[in-house]
């Protein structure tokens, strides 16, 4: 219903969650006959930028041997997806706004409206009403943007979407290294299904690549997976040695704080109270440990405090 209209589109969602590819699927559905023209505009400089998308004129500044056409007369018919909007200086948020009221581009160094007939689909990983209250995006350009707004959930929210995704992805990779079919087993897409992916749709889709390439046989089992996903053995042993749940029930956030203690215990005592070295062996961030070892109050356990974390504590004789 939305791509068979003009209106513009506002995609929101975290890094990795597919907002190109509703922008993509916007267009074919659109049935506009032009192109779909991207443009990251959080990857180009500002004064890049400003030419990329409206042109430019010969000599109009340093380096223009020629004039340029800008993206959104290359979009003339089509979709113009302008990704990482957030991005955009003010400068450019006043021009831009121009071409959503009035349908025209004023190409860099020039005096000339050029008419274009762009659907625009935006995109972002921020929260532009913050930006608005902040006074970093504009009021007027946002409401012109989010006419009809898109919400992408993170992957992780999406449950069932990742073993789709993750058979999607195997079939067309397999296709496309001309390779017989492979499938994942049970044990796989359980282990997928669990996984967090702070990447969102690009990391499942990046491992699925790597997978269909280094994996033998037809069947893709958990061994094929990167432990930090399948877990590792060391980590099953763990998960495994609570094997049932009392008839009383269980108090699931006192059991997970004090087990997070103890691991991070067990962490500082085998590195003699080495915040980095304990980091490490618990694939943590220093900064992340030393929060939790401050929150918990795991300071008091030892001499920590008194070391500078960079060196073992001192061993007495």
């Amino acid at each position: 219903k939305v791509a068979q209209t003009d209106s513009t589109v506002l995609v929101l969602g975290e890094s990795g969650t597919g907002k190109e590819l509703v922008a993509r699927a916007l267009h074919r559905l659109s049935g506009r006959k032009g192109k779909l023209v991207p443009v990251n505009c959080g990857a180009i400089p500002e004064e890049i930028l400003e030419s990329e998308l409206f042109g430019h004129e010969k000599g109009a500044f340093t380096g223009a041997t020629s004039s340029r056409v800008g993206r959104f007369q290359l979009a003339d018919g089509g979709t113009i997806f302008l990704d990482e909007i957030g991005e955009m200086s003010p400068k450019l948020q006043v021009k831009l706004l121009r071409v959503l009221q009035e349908k025209i581009v004023e190409p860099v160094g020039s005096t000339r409206s050029i008419p274009v007939n762009v659907r625009v689909v935006a995109a972002t990983n921020k929260d532009l009403k913050k930006e608005v209250e902040a006074g970093r995006f504009r009021e007027d350009l946002y409401y012109r943007l989010q006419v009809v707004p898109v919400e992408l959930p993170p992957l992780r929210e999406r449950g069932s979407d990742v073993t789709v995704l993750a058979q999607y992805f195997l079939e067309r990779e397999c296709r496309s290294l001309n390779v017989p079919a492979k499938t994942f087993g049970a044990g796989t897409l359980s282990a997928l299904s669990a996984f967090q992916w702070p990447g969102n749709i690009r990391e499942l889709e990046n491992l699925v690549q790597r997978i269909a390439i280094l994996s033998e046989g037809s069947e893709i089992q958990p061994s094929d997976l990167p432990e930090y996903i399948s877990g590792s053995p060391q980590t099953c042993q763990i998960i495994e040695a609570t094997s049932e749940i009392p008839d009383e029930g269980l108090n699931f956030n006192e059991l997970v704080n004090r087990f997070e203690s103890h691991l991070i215990t067990l962490a500082l005592d085998k590195t003699n109270w080495n915040k980095k070295a304990a980091a490490r062996l618990l694939h943590l961030n220093r900064t992340t440990l030393v929060e939790k070892i401050k929150k918990k109050g795991l300071e008091q356990a030892g001499m920590a405090s008194l070391c500078d974390d960079e060196e073992a504590r001192p061993t007495f004789v």
